[in-house]
């Protein structure tokens, strides 16, 4: 004779309910984990301050390309055949480099429309000016290569060039390797054409060139711009500085849009030529000592990151709870 089920109890039933709902829950939760990337770890600099990542880089610009170089990334003006900005970050060790410089200029392939090219340039009578100079990227063989694109190329007075724009770009690495640390956006000024053109590719010539300057790291957080005048420098360099917001508001663009707000407001309308070394010659680095570094965090960084850190926490202690931590690291959830 066949046994009868036993029927299921309410309280049974409830407490199955209770137990299936809280499975779904946890399988949501792991699944909710899972797809959370875990974030990189703050990258500190030297002296124990956040660093923010792509800080030198401005807002992009409607419809130019924005191009990524070894060292230095550069947003491409179509219509004058050369960059409206090209921005890097530049370490007193990179200042140091030792790299030989060869002169291999030559059409950038990265550039979709089709860059400049040196027959523009050739019996033009207009030097090839670097923006994000050679000299900036002894550093690194590729590094260096990489400046001679004709991407990073606009039209220079002999004189300009080899001039006073030099001696500004000099000025950079001496400031560079006493900060440990400069950030630097540079390029002509293309909102005041018409333009003369040169080649083939009627390569616009500037009338100004403009150079921007964050010191973020301190004791002094800084910052600073230089406009100046394609032609032979006519009077010493504290005179073409300007604020970063009258860079601004001559070019159109927007520098270091990630700095916190605050900060920004404060270090783009003003600059003190005294904080900075009109020096063009590196000094003796056994013979200077640091102070101690200002630095302004921002507090909705500070949450989020507080945040991202906790859930990197949470996602361990449930794939170690479930024993899956190993499979974990491999796929790289943790």
């Amino acid at each position: 004779m066949a046994k009868k089920k036993k029927k299921m109890t309410k309280k049974k039933k409830s407490f199955l309910k209770r137990i299936i709902t809280l499975l779904v829950i946890l399988l949501i939760l792991f699944v909710a984990f899972m797809l959370i990337p875990t974030p990189e770890p703050v990258v500190m600099n030297a002296d124990g301050t956040v660093k923010i990542n792509n800080l030198e880089l401005p807002t992009p610009i409607p419809g130019e390309q924005i191009i990524r170089h070894t060292g230095y990334t550069l947003s491409y003006n179509e219509e004058y055949e050369q960059p409206s900005w090209v921005a890097y970050e530049l370490t007193k060790e990179e200042v140091l480099g030792d790299q030989a410089r060869k002169d291999d200029f030559r059409e950038d392939p990265a550039v979709k429309t089709g860059s400049a090219t040196p027959a523009d340039y050739r019996k033009s009578g207009y030097d090839r000016g670097h923006l994000a100079p050679a000299a900036d990227f002894k550093w690194s063989p590729e590094a260096m290569n990489d400046t001679f694109f004709m991407s990073n190329m606009s039209p220079q007075t002999g004189d300009f060039n080899r001039g006073i724009w030099a001696d500004l770009e000099a000025m950079v690495r001496v400031n560079a390797f006493l900060n440990e640390s400069l950030y630097v956006v540079t390029g002509p000024v293309l909102t005041d054409g018409p333009y003369k053109t040169i080649g083939e590719n009627e390569v616009a010539v500037p009338n100004y060139y403009y150079k921007v300057l964050l010191d973020y790291v301190g004791p002094e957080v800084k910052a600073i711009g230089f406009i100046l005048p394609n032609e032979k420098g006519k009077k010493k360099m504290p005179s073409y500085a300007v604020s970063v917001d009258k860079v601004e508001e001559v070019t159109g663009i927007d520098f270091f849009p990630l700095l916190p707000d605050d900060v920004e407001d404060i270090l783009e309308a003003e600059f003190d030529t005294e904080l900075w070394s009109f020096s063009q010659t590196l000094p003796n680095a056994d013979s200077l000592e640091r102070g101690e570094v200002a630095y302004v965090v921002d507090n909705k960084t500070k949450v989020k990151n507080l945040i991202f850190e906790y859930i990197g926490e949470i996602k361990y202690e449930v794939f170690k709870y479930l024993g899956l931590l190993d499979i974990a690291r491999e796929f790289g959830l943790v």
